[in-house]
């Protein structure tokens, strides 16, 4: 078996270690309750400002699907970021839109287009730089470990499933775009998402409350940021097209690589920086062919 990644050999797991900031006592489901509860509830005047359509059936069938698969995708998510190398849990979110052009040829027969595929092969082939260093040059039957250890890679697995899930919210947050515009129906679905992830606390909701007390300004600095990015995501949608604006946001993968280094001295900074680029191209072939 290769030996681990440097990055997972500096930092396997950062639960209770101090480098993990101002919310790394927080578990999962808390860091959820944050990302989603808290911006849901800065957010909420917005639904004062727009008078309401009607809702069809079919409306609520969309928003049903989604909340579930959504909650799961942000548990997920920050479990892999709070406990893993953010160098090898963020960049595979550029597999979403390779696996909604995956579903979309097995599921509805789209075509895949040229273009298409070459992202698609971008995105892999980041996917391989990321773990270069598993694969032997001088044996090529080794060429292939470097995507065989996503699989043993607890965050980066992880990952792959967060972007998988979020390949069928794209389908379902469009499903129901179609009955209500993006300004109107960002802060309602995650209000509608906020109020859902509520029960998960359970018995934990107390002690939860007692401990974004004791950390009230890093909590407001995050759940505040999380209600700005819903904001200008569902602003960008009005102004252009959703796949200039899919290929920009998307290069957030960068910045995650540079704040592992910065923040978290993850190693390998350069070949990480290579990987993720090449990957933010594949998605940028993608959303704009």
């Amino acid at each position: 078996m290769a030996p681990p990644h440097p990055a997972l050999r500096l930092r396997p797991r950062l639960s209770g270690r101090p480098d993990q900031g101002a919310l790394g006592g927080f578990s999962a489901r808390e860091l959820a309750f944050i990302r989603l509860s808290l911006a849901g509830l800065l957010v909420s005047p917005l639904l004062l400002l727009q008078p309401f359509p009607a809702l069809p059936p079919a409306f609520w069938g969309w928003v049903l699907a989604a909340v579930p698969l959504e909650i799961l995708a942000m548990l997920l998510y920050m479990k892999a970021i709070r406990d893993y190398p953010l160098s090898l849990t963020l960049p595979y979110l550029a597999f979403t839109p390779v696996f909604v052009i995956l579903v979309g040829y097995l599921l509805l027969g789209e075509r895949v287009s040229g273009q298409g595929l070459l992202g698609i092969l971008l995105v892999v082939a980041g996917a391989w730089l990321l773990n270069f260093d598993e694969a032997d040059g001088n044996n090529w039957r080794s060429w292939l470990e470097p995507l065989r250890a996503i699989l043993r890679h607890p965050g980066s697995l992880l990952m792959l499933v967060v972007a998988f899930i979020y390949s069928f919210t794209a389908v379902t947050g469009k499903g129901a775009m179609q009955y209500m515009e993006p300004g109107l129906f960002g802060p309602f679905y995650f209000v509608l998402v906020g109020l859902a992830l509520l029960p998960l606390l359970g018995l934990k909701a107390r002690s939860t409350l007692c401990r974004i007390r004791r950390q009230l300004w890093p909590v407001l600095l995050t759940a505040g940021l999380m209600a700005l990015m819903l904001v200008t995501h569902f602003l960008a949608l009005q102004q252009v097209e959703t796949a200039y604006m899919i290929a920009v946001k998307r290069t957030s993968l960068l910045f995650g690589i540079l704040y592992g280094a910065w923040i978290f001295r993850e190693t390998g900074l350069g070949h990480h920086l290579l990987a993720g680029t090449v990957m933010v191209a594949g998605v940028a072939l993608i959303v704009l062919g």
